[in-house]
């Protein structure tokens, strides 16, 4: 993500207005927008991987499995964001034809050298505001390593991380796999 050089308040619909035209994507967080970057293959590869796996899980379900071109909008935190992957099973969300969702029941995020801190920081506190999230996940795509934040019934997050060998679970989809599956072909990992 790129900060922008523009200090100036931009409103949410004034941002969807120009996101709608750009060639780029940005993200919206509090009247500020931020271009994103480009994504290197291994981060592409995981993302694909988990999507499809998702999908075909969740095919005969009334859920939706979307990929990092649909926004989800967080309207407690003023935020839009484009997620790398994300589920929501919300009849609302998957009847709209808006272009962003705002009901997810998980949201992953692919980790980058430069997202990496907000994504586990900021972004989170973000999407905590979403009451209809149940799990968020942070996948390292230099090293096998899955971390997922659970809503438990306290209401409290509770981490699990997965390493080589370990089946992941997603409680929120119904979701189990070896976590081999979702690091499939992922260039300078080994499994």
């Amino acid at each position: 993500m790129v900060i922008s050089k523009n200090n100036f308040y931009i409103s949410p619909e004034e941002y969807l207005e120009g996101e709608r035209v750009s060639p780029i994507k940005h993200e919206y967080r509090r009247g500020h927008v931020y271009a994103m970057t480009g994504a290197k293959k291994p981060h592409i590869v995981i993302s694909v991987n988990l999507a499809s796996l998702l999908n075909n899980h969740l095919r005969e379900s009334s859920c939706l499995v979307l990929s990092s071109d649909i926004k989800v909008r967080l309207e407690e935190a003023n935020c839009y964001y484009y997620p790398d992957v994300a589920v929501t099973c919300d009849e609302r969300d998957t009847s709209s034809t808006e272009d962003f969702i705002l009901y997810p029941s998980l949201v992953v995020e692919v980790l980058s050298p430069s997202t990496a801190a907000f994504d586990r920081g900021d972004k989170f506190v973000d999407y905590q505001t979403a009451s209809s999230l149940q799990e968020y996940v942070l996948i390292t795509q230099s090293e096998i390593k899955i971390e997922c934040f659970r809503l438990n019934a306290e209401g409290n997050w509770v981490s699990q991380t997965y390493r080589q060998g370990d089946r992941v679970e997603f409680v929120s989809a119904n979701f189990s796999c070896a976590i081999s599956e979702i690091y499939q072909k992922v260039p300078g990992i080994i499994l």
